[in-house]
C-alpha cells in the first residue's frame, strides 16, 4: 500500500510563485496606505458622530452634526463657492494648456527655451507666487491698480481685487490657473507628440481645413487624455486649500470652511469631521458617475 511523505513541501507551479511574490511586493505599500488614507477615513466618519472635546470627552450625538450641516446657510454658501471655483478653474486650465500645447507642438526657433520658461508657474513655490501675486493686485501700491487707473484711466478710483468677496473668488480663480496649466500642458503635449501624422494627412486629402482636422481627428485622439485632466484637476481643486487661504481670506470654499469650523472659534471638531465626511462623499459620487459616464472605464 503506498504511503504519502507529509514531510514533502509541496512544489507551488509558477502561478502560484508569481502571484505570492506580487503580494509580497504591494504588501507594504498596502499597510501604507491602509495606516495613512483608510485609517483617517474611518476614524473621521467615526468623530462625524460625535461632540468632540479637546479634552477626549466626546459625547455621542448620532446625525446631530449631519442635520446641522446640511441646514446650515453658510455651508451651502461655501458648496456654490467650490462649485464655481472648481468648474472655471479647471475649465481654465485644461482649455490654456490646450491652447499652449497646440502652439509648443509646432517648430519655431527657441521652442526648448520657451517650453522651459511654461513650467515656471508650475515648479514655482506657492508661497512665493502668492506674494508676488498679492503685490500685483495691491489696491495702493499694486501695478495692476496703478495700470488700471493711472495709466489707462479705465476707472476712477482705487479698488481691492483681493478684499471684495465678489472679486476675490476671480483672482482665485485666475490664479489656479495660471499655476497649474502647465501640468495639463505637459500631459496634452505628450498625447499631441504621439499623434500619427498620417492621420493629419488623410484629412488633407480629404478636403479638411485646420478646424476640421482639430476637430475630426485632434480632438479624438486627446480624448482620454482630456478626461483625465478633468478629473484629476476635479478632485486637486475640489480639495484645494493652500492656494485659496494664502491668495485671500475672503474665498470660503469647502475645504476651508472646514478649517474655519474644526480648528478657529469654538474649536468644533465633530462639526468639522462632518463636514469632511460629506465633502469626500460628494467627490467620491462624482468620481462614479464620471468615470462610468465620460471616462467609460
Amino acid at each position: 500500500m503506498a504511503t504519502i511523505d507529509l514531510t514533502v513541501p509541496r512544489v507551488l507551479s509558477p502561478k502560484e510563485r508569481e502571484a505570492r511574490l506580487g503580494w509580497a511586493l504591494v504588501l507594504p505599500a498596502v499597510i501604507v496606505i491602509a495606516g495613512l488614507v483608510l485609517y483617517p477615513i474611518i476614524y473621521n466618519v467615526y468623530l462625524s458622530f460625535f461632540d468632540v472635546s479637546l479634552s477626549g470627552n466626546n459625547v455621542f450625538t448620532g446625525f446631530e452634526n449631519h442635520v446641522e450641516v446640511i441646514t446650515d446657510g453658510n455651508f451651502w454658501g461655501a458648496v456654490w463657492t467650490t462649485v464655481i471655483y472648481v468648474i472655471f478653474s479647471v475649465l481654465g486650465t485644461v482649455i490654456f494648456g490646450l491652447i499652449v500645447a497646440m502652439v509648443m507642438n509646432r517648430e519655431f526657433p527657441l521652442r526648448w527655451l520657451a517650453r522651459s520658461i511654461i513650467l515656471l508657474p508650475y515648479v514655482a513655490p506657492v508661497i512665493a507666487t502668492v506674494f508676488a501675486w498679492q503685490f500685483f493686485f495691491d489696491p495702493v501700491n499694486g501695478i495692476f491698480v496703478h495700470l488700471t487707473v493711472e495709466v489707462l484711466n479705465l476707472v476712477q478710483n482705487r479698488f481691492n481685487l483681493i478684499g471684495n468677496p465678489s472679486t476675490a473668488v476671480v483672482v482665485a480663480i485666475v490664479f489656479s490657473v495660471w499655476k497649474n496649466f502647465p501640468f495639463a500642458y505637459l500631459m496634452i503635449l505628450s498625447r499631441l507628440q504621439a499623434v500619427d501624422e498620417t492621420l493629419y494627412e488623410a484629412a488633407e486629402l480629404d478636403g479638411c481645413n485646420g478646424w476640421e482636422k482639430f476637430r475630426y481627428v485632434t480632438l479624438p485622439e486627446l480624448y482620454f487624455i482630456v478626461g483625465s485632466l478633468v478629473l484629476l484637476r476635479v478632485i486637486w481643486n475640489f480639495n484645494k486649500f493652500e492656494e485659496v487661504y494664502l491668495i485671500t481670506d475672503n474665498v470660503q470654499v469647502l475645504s476651508i470652511y472646514t478649517y474655519l469650523t474644526a480648528f478657529t472659534g469654538a474649536f468644533d471638531l465633530g462639526r468639522g469631521a462632518t463636514l469632511a465626511v460629506v465633502q469626500f462623499g460628494i467627490l467620491i459620487i462624482f468620481i462614479l458617475y464620471y468615470v462610468k459616464r465620460v471616462l467609460k472605464w
